[in-house]
């Protein structure tokens, strides 16, 4: 396939790799049964971060794919099933739906009235920008801070929230690489006494982001810094 698409022959040359923004994505978190805290909504694969956290890397991605897929979610999913085999069409006229139904038709008609000229592709080859050249691979402050600026003024909440977490993490590990965080060989430079948590962002209901952390605990394995030279 590389070769169809490159014109290379990676049994010759080397494969030219480049890291892409979907490295630094993250995951749901799911239990054993791969089900997420919403009862009933499982996540497979790399939507949760079961076995390789966030950085993602592509014989790791497929193989938590395929496990999930093939040893996990045919022997669990059935347990939550057994349950709701039994549970008879759910009515649309109770009160939770009504006013369910109502929010959607009010946020679609908001957007619709808006009158708009510019497409969704605009929009996202915008804050696609921004996220590239600002909180992709390689991160620092000063840039962080400006792609938080420039995401408030017209878009999505998520964005900012992603440089926000990378501006409050100073440190490099896995797929968030601090330029001001790095050894004097280049490598990634971690701080494990304050960034040994699993970190999971929470808007509150005065419209603020809350950081709930999860401390990582280490009881088999000693943790030490990565060195790739």
């Amino acid at each position: 396939m590389y070769k169809q698409i490159t014109g290379v022959d990676p049994y010759h040359s080397p494969m030219m790799i480049y890291p892409a923004v979907h490295y630094t994505m993250g995951g749901l978190w799911v239990d054993y049964n791969l089900m997420t805290t919403v009862p009933g909504l499982y996540a497979l694969g790399e939507a949760n971060f079961s076995d390789h956290g966030a950085n993602r890397l592509g014989a790791s991605a497929l193989m938590q794919g395929l496990a999930d897929g093939y040893f996990v979610i045919p022997y669990t999913i059935g347990a939550y099933l057994s349950s709701e085999i039994r549970t008879k069409a759910i009515s649309t006229d109770h009160e939770e739906f009504v006013a369910a139904e109502n929010r959607v038709r009010e946020t679609l008609q908001k957007l619709m009235q808006i009158k708009g000229t510019k497409s969704v592709d605009h929009f996202h080859r915008q804050l696609g920008k921004i996220m590239w050249e600002k909180c992709g691979m390689a991160r620092n402050a000063v840039a962080l801070k400006e792609a938080i600026a420039e995401i408030q003024e017209h878009f999505l909440e998520l964005g900012e929230l992603m440089c926000m977490d990378a501006l409050q993490r100073n440190e490099s590990c896995g797929g968030h690489f601090r330029e001001e965080h790095q050894t004097e060989e280049g490598e990634a430079m971690r701080d494990d006494d304050n960034f040994a948590f699993a970190a999971a962002w929470e808007l509150t209901g005065d419209s603020q982001w809350k950081m709930n952390k999860e401390e990582l605990k280490f009881e088999n394995i000693k943790i030490a810094q990565r060195s790739y030279k």
